[in-house]
């Protein structure tokens, strides 16, 4: 054969191997592209925006139940991770509106976790979104619940705690006026339903002081205060009932060390701690008082020399109404608020309230609060 016809076939030749080639290349990337859009699939238009926007939880599932997009707020509560839904109770609603192609809407408690007890309580609607997706949007309510809650025991525990000194000057009234004709017996019952009406009055002021704590602009307006004056008030308020028991109140510490808030509601929550250590006291014994400004935190510490309180009551002395003695409690006026008012007046100026105790030591009571950025001098505070 001549060697232009085998120049020429081996031409047409490499031509056709290399336009089979380039088909099958083709091919593959073609059918590449498509497996990229099942394993990857695309939004539909406007809903990347909107699950970006959403405060609330909203997650897109395609027919796998693959997390396509996800709002902050889902992963914020903990309802999405590694791709695909946590909890298997919002896979089977989703399921469900696969199913039915029915929407719903349910709330749902959800276990926060995977240990502890603690749930978080959803309002889930489900539906459709086009023809292949799937969209879950839920609304955290967990923080209203919890409210509820409080609102419920809180009711509960004031009709209790009310319950007890109405009744007690409703019989001391039957008393008095049965004992009319004996003068002795008029004063010694006069002087006890004096005592009840006074702690009737003590137990509404502190619910009136509660509440008012748990609004939201209890702080009003706050101004940067000297720690050291705001524990000198609510010692001068405490002075009268430590000196009838011959109780000393010693104070010491940072003098120039300032937190930024309301001053009626600080001075108010060291004078409950004050309070406290002297009811729980005995007499001819000492309190301190403590501040200190550390790393940021000012400290103010509130120490007796009292009976001390037992290691299973500690993580519940801040409750309303608690009472680690009862009877001593209702015998000192205690309403079993004062602690209570202390955690919200400190939590509402962004810190804490701990304690330390041992039975037969004394208890120590600290409350911590951010120091105040200002680099004025201390307001209204003597050297």
């Amino acid at each position: 054969m001549d060697s232009t016809w085998l120049v020429l076939l081996s031409l047409g030749l490499g031509l056709a191997v290399g336009a089979g080639f380039v088909w099958i290349l083709h091919i593959a990337a073609r059918r590449g592209d498509n497996a990229a859009q099942v394993v990857n699939p695309a939004v539909p238009d406007g809903v990347d925006q909107v699950l970006d926007a959403l405060e609330s939880a909203g997650v897109v599932l395609d027919p796998s139940n693959n997390v396509i997009k996800a709002s902050p707020g889902a992963h914020a509560i903990g309802l999405v991770w590694n791709g695909a839904l946590v909890h298997p109770h919002l896979v089977d609603l989703v399921d469900r509106v696969r199913r039915t192609g029915e929407s719903i809407t349910e709330e749902c408690e959800l276990s926060r976790g995977p240990f502890g007890d603690a749930g978080i309580h959803l309002s889930v609607r489900v539906a459709r979104l086009g023809s292949r997706y799937i969209l879950l949007l839920a609304e955290d309510r967990t923080e209203s619940f919890r409210l509820e809650a409080v609102r419920r025991d809180f009711v509960a525990n004031i009709s209790h705690e009310l319950k007890t000194p109405i009744g007690a000057v409703s019989l001391l009234a039957e008393a008095l006026d049965g004992a009319s004709d004996d003068p002795e017996q008029v004063r010694r019952f006069a002087l006890r339903l004096s005592e009840e009406a006074q702690r009737l009055a003590r137990i509404t002021q502190d619910i009136i002081e509660l509440s008012r704590l748990q609004a939201a602009d209890a702080l009003g307006d706050a101004a940067p205060l000297s720690a050291s004056k705001v524990v000198k008030a609510a010692i001068d308020q405490n002075r009268v009932a430590a000196e009838t028991r011959n109780i000393e109140i010693a104070m010491r510490g940072d003098k120039q060390a300032q937190v930024l808030g309301n001053e009626a509601l600080l001075v108010t929550a060291v004078h409950n701690l004050i309070s406290n250590a002297i009811q729980y006291s005995p007499d001819d014994s000492r309190i301190g008082i403590g501040v200190r400004n550390a790393d940021g935190v000012v400290e103010i510490a509130v120490t007796d020399q009292g009976e001390g309180i037992p290691e299973e009551d500690l993580d519940r002395v801040f409750e309303r109404f608690f009472r680690v003695d009862q009877a001593r409690s209702r015998n000192t006026g205690g309403t079993g608020l004062g602690l209570s008012i202390v955690k919200h007046a400190v939590q509402n100026h962004g810190g804490d309230v701990r304690v330390w105790s041992q039975p037969g030591r004394g208890s120590t009571f600290t409350i911590r609060l951010p120091e105040a950025s200002t680099v004025r001098p201390p307001i209204g505070d003597n050297p």
